[in-house]
This record gives C-alpha cells, sequence and structure tokens, in this order.
C-alpha cells in the first residue's frame, strides 16, 4: 500500500468491507506496543463436577429438566429461549415510526464437554473435533426446516461477556429472518462479487498471507488474523484458506483443522494476560434457504475479546465510540505481533 503516512504512529481511519464501516486508529496514544500495568489472574481451577451446575451431567436444569449422563456433546432447546418456533401476528402499528414485526426462531445450547472445568483452550484435540461435528449436525438439521433463514452459532466466554455459567458450553440461535449483520456481509460481499467477479474474503485473504503483518497462526486449512479493520484491541477472525459458505463444506480433515486452528488462537488468548480469557466468537455463514445464492459468501468467524491491559482492565466503547465511531490506540499489527509470539499449544503459566 502506498502511503504518505505512518500507519504505526499517526491517526488514521480504516475500512471495513465487510460491515462498509469505518474504525478510526489512534497509534500516537501508545508510542510502543504496550504501556500501562500488566497483570495476570490465574485461571481459577473449576471442579470437573458441579453439583450446583445445571449443565453438568446428571443435574436438574432450571426448568427442572434432568440433564442425561452425556459423556460427549450434549445439546437441548435453551429453557428461556430468547425466540419461540411460533409466534402470533402483530396488529398494525400506530404509527410508521413505531413499526414492529413478528418473529420466529430456535434457540439451543451447546455443551461441549462432560467436564465443567474445561474451556475450548483447554480441551484435547478429539474433544473439540467432537464439537465441531456438533455444530455441523445442528446446522445441518436445522437448516433443514424451510423457514429458518439464518443460523447464527456462538460462544459468549467468561462472566465478563455475560456467561451465566462457567460449564463450556455455546449457543445456536436458528431464525426466520437475517440479522442485521448478517444482511451486511451478505451485501458488501455479494456486490464485491459482482463488481471483482471474484470472493471478497478470498482476496482479502491473499492480501494478508502476502504481506504476514497481521497473521497470528495458520494450519494447513485455515487462518487466524487481526483484521485490518480491528475495533477491539485482541479482535481476530479466523478464515478458511479454501473458499466454503459454511461448515457443512468442510471434509473430515478441514473439519479438525478447524478444531485446530481454534484450540491454536483460544491458548494464545489464555497465555497473553495468564488468564482464562473471555470474548464472544462466532461463525458467519451463507444465508440458509435462500432462494438465488450467489456463492459470495466465504465462512468465517469473529473473535471479540475485551480485555485492553491485563487480566482485569477492558475496552470500553464509551463516549465518541457510541456517539461517533469505534476506535482504538493499540494498532492491529502490534496485536497480532502479540499474539503471534506467544505458545498456542499450552497454558505456558501452567506445567506442561
Amino acid at each position: 500500500m502506498i502511503s504518505t503516512i505512518d500507519l504505526r504512529q499517526q491517526p488514521h481511519r480504516r475500512y471495513n468491507p465487510l460491515t462498509a464501516e469505518w474504525v478510526m486508529v489512534s497509534p500516537h496514544r501508545t508510542q510502543r506496543p504496550w504501556q500501562g500495568e500488566t497483570s495476570s489472574t490465574a485461571p481459577a481451577q473449576l471442579p470437573k463436577y458441579d453439583a450446583e451446575c445445571y449443565l453438568c451431567p446428571g443435574n436438574k436444569r432450571a426448568n427442572g429438566e434432568i440433564n442425561p449422563a452425556y459423556e460427549s456433546t450434549y445439546t437441548f432447546t435453551n429453557d428461556y429461549a430468547a425466540l419461540m418456533a411460533e409466534t402470533p401476528l402483530l396488529t398494525e402499528a400506530e404509527s410508521p415510526l413505531l413499526r414492529a414485526e413478528t418473529v420466529r426462531g430456535i434457540c439451543r445450547v451447546l455443551c461441549f464437554d462432560p467436564d465443567h472445568s474445561l474451556t475450548l483452550a483447554r480441551m484435547a484435540q478429539p474433544a473439540l473435533e467432537r464439537v465441531v461435528t456438533a455444530w455441523q449436525q445442528q446446522y445441518r438439521e436445522l437448516g433443514a426446516m424451510d423457514w429458518i433463514r439464518h443460523i447464527q452459532i456462538f460462544e459468549n466466554r467468561g462472566a465478563m461477556m455475560g456467561a451465566s455459567n462457567p460449564h463450556p458450553h455455546g449457543q445456536i440461535w436458528a431464525t426466520g429472518f437475517v440479522p442485521d449483520e448478517a444482511v451486511r456481509e451478505a451485501s458488501t460481499q455479494s456486490k464485491y462479487l459482482q463488481q471483482h467477479g471474484r470472493c471478497l474474503l478470498c482476496d482479502y485473504l491473499q492480501t494478508e498471507l502476502r504481506l504476514q503483518e497481521r497473521i497470528i497462526c495458520r494450519n494447513e486449512e485455515f487462518v487466524a488474523l487481526v483484521p485490518w479493520w480491528a475495533v477491539w484491541p485482541f479482535e481476530a477472525m479466523v478464515l478458511p484458506l479454501h473458499h466454503a459458505a459454511n461448515m457443512l463444506d468442510f471434509s473430515s480433515s478441514q473439519s479438525a483443522a478447524l478444531a485446530d486452528i481454534l484450540k491454536q488462537l483460544t491458548v494464545r488468548y489464555d497465555n497473553l494476560f495468564e488468564t482464562s480469557f473471555p470474548y464472544t466468537m462466532g461463525f458467519h455463514q451463507g444465508l440458509v434457504n435462500q432462494v438465488t445464492p450467489d456463492g459470495s459468501h466465504h465462512f468465517h468467524a469473529h473473535f471479540y475479546p475485551p480485555l485492553l491491559r491485563s487480566a482485569s482492565v477492558r475496552k470500553f466503547m464509551v463516549g465518541f465510540e457510541m456517539l461517533g465511531m469505534p476506535q482504538r490506540d493499540i494498532t492491529p499489527e502490534s496485536a497480532a505481533e502479540r499474539l503471534r509470539t506467544l505458545p498456542g499449544t499450552h497454558y505456558s503459566a501452567m506445567p506442561r
């Protein structure tokens, strides 16, 4: 890229082609990759089984149902689902400025493992592969319902991100409508394909692989990187090297590689501040049951971790960021460099 300023030192804006939005970067506010106090918080040593946990095998959930003595993954309909498969029609609004519409959906919980003490970072490869298989099974099953339009698989990790239970689990929301973020990404990717005849994220990934500035880690099938337009301090994306619309397009070796890259990235997160790293993670996949899909969508995962300076200091979106646009001080390049140099196979603060 031809530049008349030093992007590592001077303020500038970066464009996100997936959402058609901008983020302001102010690297001059931190004249080195990191400053200020850095503290660590040793990960809590949770028990393998917690009698009070409503997600552990054999325990009673909030609605009175008893979990089976599951030995691998376990999926159930959320006891307090945000959406329902059947909802009544709305009456006409009193004003066009007071619009509302009925929504349908299915919300499920996926327990990753019966072991209460685990996280994705601490799970063994075979267990992680079983989680990927469960995600694929849920995507296939829910996508077979003709009224479903979008399937959002995600995980909120840690109390800081609103997780109500430390047991390793995630959620799957299948909706009869397409959420706003998915609409934006579908639109930008489709327009890019129409204008250039190529996939937006395929082109973007090739640029990142050539520059190597924001790559965190990779394997034979996937790459984890800090995106050029990252908003959160240690935000990351996971992208397959070969174009795929959704995780049902993956071969068995690609599915195993997805499990591996998730392990590599989450272990690095834990090693960054020597804590069980909080984040929101989710997969963006092709729209479901669409009439004329154009093949423009490229499977990817977003990781949005809130931590900024240490295990206890988080980034807040306030002031100008809430009223104007997102802003960050740490450049994506310095964030990627910090993560890249950390161990990605084991937690470095504990004996191997």
